[in-house]
């Protein structure tokens, strides 16, 4: 998977900051420009209005306008010297006018289908919590989670944005799973583990047909973030650096988000009891680098024990050993 082109591109695509720069400078260079190239630079207008529109996008029609006619006034006086006739400058005032608005309303529809997307995931993510009360909130906890450490591990923009995404749904796969054994309160049999375990590439299965969760890395979290660094995770026994980086990231938020959660199985676990948990397993269930700094962040204060439904009930499993209890289930 090449992810650093895919992200780098969309990364400065949404970079509103970039066109207006760009803007800037493009404008500031056309009477350079026209000097060391005294052919036509329709190309070079093209491109200045296309950064205009772009990075002004959320600007009022009136600002846009404004801009648009200092560029046209600043060809006018490049190339006809101050004095331009006045059908050309207002035909020239439309034509630009177009390419700005254009640009402008298909970054909006852009940011648009950005922003669908988002709310989409979120309410994907809240259905599938709800069929259990025990795990509300769970997918929208590994996410908060996930994001602080994707930002302090320094991830760009774009790919914590993907972690979160990714986080939200790294669990969609439950929906293949019936709902007796997600909610069992007692010990599951070895079929109902397995069925269980099947979970991530029911997940992959369902979301694997839409290209952009392929290209940023999303598939890669909900495959694989029950992986685990020593090899001995699954769905595929994938070891270490084998593993994505985004999935090791989720690996860590999701087994904080469970034992600090509880469940119907048993209570939440102590923060003391999780610090040691997750330390002991450096190195063997998660990546050492990425668990030492969460523990770090939570250390800090940075990131808190999630909060869950207050009604949920105990129920005690005495001399039953549950499968459950470091995985996110």
């Amino acid at each position: 998977m090449k992810l650093g082109s895919s992200l780098s591109l969309e990364s400065l695509l949404v970079n509103i900051t970039f066109f207006r720069y760009g803007f800037i400078i493009l404008l500031a260079l056309v009477p350079f420009a026209a000097s060391v190239f005294p052919q036509d630079l329709s190309s070079l207008y093209i491109l200045t209005l296309i950064f205009l529109g772009i990075g002004f996008s959320n600007s009022k029609v009136v600002f846009l306008f404004l801009l648009c006619v200092i560029v046209v006034s600043t060809r006018t006086i490049v190339d006809d010297g101050f004095v331009g006739h006045m059908g050309a400058v207002a035909c020239r005032l439309f034509t630009f006018s177009m390419v700005v608005f254009i640009s402008a309303n298909l970054a909006r529809h852009y940011r648009k289908i950005k922003e669908s997307k988002k709310e989409l995931t979120i309410a994907l993510a809240k259905a599938l919590d709800s069929r259990d009360s025990f795990t509300a909130n769970h997918s929208e906890n590994v996410a908060n989670v996930a994001l602080k450490l994707a930002k302090e591990m320094n991830l760009s923009a774009l790919q914590c944005e993907a972690v979160y995404t990714g986080s939200l749904l790294h669990d969609i796969g439950k929906i293949g799973v019936p709902e007796h054994i997600l909610i069992k309160p007692t010990g599951l049999t070895a079929e109902e583990y397995e069925r269980i375990k099947s979970h991530p590439e029911i997940g992959y299965e369902t979301l694997k047909h839409i290209a952009d969760f392929k290209t940023t890395g999303i598939l890669d979290i909900v495959l694989h973030h029950h992986e685990r660094f020593d090899g001995k995770g699954y769905p595929k026994g994938l070891k270490g650096g084998g593993i994505s980086l985004f999935a090791r990231i989720v690996a860590v938020a999701d087994s904080f988000d469970a034992m600090a959660s509880k469940r119907l199985y048993r209570d939440e676990m102590a923060l003391s009891k999780i610090v040691d948990e997750i330390d002991r397993h450096k190195g063997t269930q998660y990546d050492p680098q990425i668990a030492g700094i969460f523990l770090n962040l939570l250390k800090n204060g940075e990131i808190q024990v999630p909060s869950h439904p207050a009604d949920a009930k105990k129920h005690s499993i005495e001399g039953t050993v549950d499968k459950r209890h470091f995985t996110s289930w």
